[in-house]
């Protein structure tokens, strides 16, 4: 005789399984939705896709995050774009400043398309330096931006590597 919990369980499973399946399918599609607005923001930003991707993890947000820096400012969603930044990116996308806000906060690819914006600003700040730029993205004392640099090349190295691991698999 099987115990009730067992088919309890047998009961339940099929539902599990059904549900694991469709959030598998989710965070693919979702991955296929960031990949696209990746590859559309470094095309209009004129700013390479991989670094974008490695400022992606470098900044290890995430959508609706919001994270308060020490000097007022905070910083938002996937990128943590600084709100610094809310009143320029609103006047380019002809939008107020809260619209913009919670844009960033809360939708990914808004926030990565404003984050390629501001890498290609810096980019031309920088006279076409890509490490200078990605330091500038960080910020623009020294200390901070060369500290900043140093573990977004740690993280490349790192993907690359994973990368080659899975090629081999």
């Amino acid at each position: 005789m099987i115990p009730r919990l067992a088919l309890a369980a047998l009961g339940v499973f099929p539902l599990f399984a059904a549900s694991t399946t469709a959030r598998a399918a989710s965070i693919e599609e979702k991955g296929r939705q960031i990949a696209a607005c990746l590859d559309a923001s470094a095309k209009i930003s004129g700013v390479p896709r991989g670094v974008l991707l490695v400022l992606l993890y470098v900044e290890a947000g995430r959508p609706g995050m919001v994270s308060p820096n020490g000097n007022g400012t905070a910083d938002l969603g996937p990128m943590q774009v600084n709100t610094i930044w809310v009143d320029r990116i609103a006047r380019r996308w002809h939008s107020t400043p809260a619209q913009t806000y919670a844009a960033l906060r809360d939708s990914s690819c808004a926030n990565i398309e404003a984050g390629a914006w501001i890498l290609g600003q810096a980019m031309q700040e920088a006279h076409g330096d890509l490490w200078q730029a990605v330091a500038f993205y960080h910020s623009h004392t020294p200390r901070y931006g060369d500290a900043y640099l140093r573990r977004f090349y740690d993280i490349a190295l790192t993907m690359m590597a994973r990368n080659r691991r899975d090629d081999h698999s």
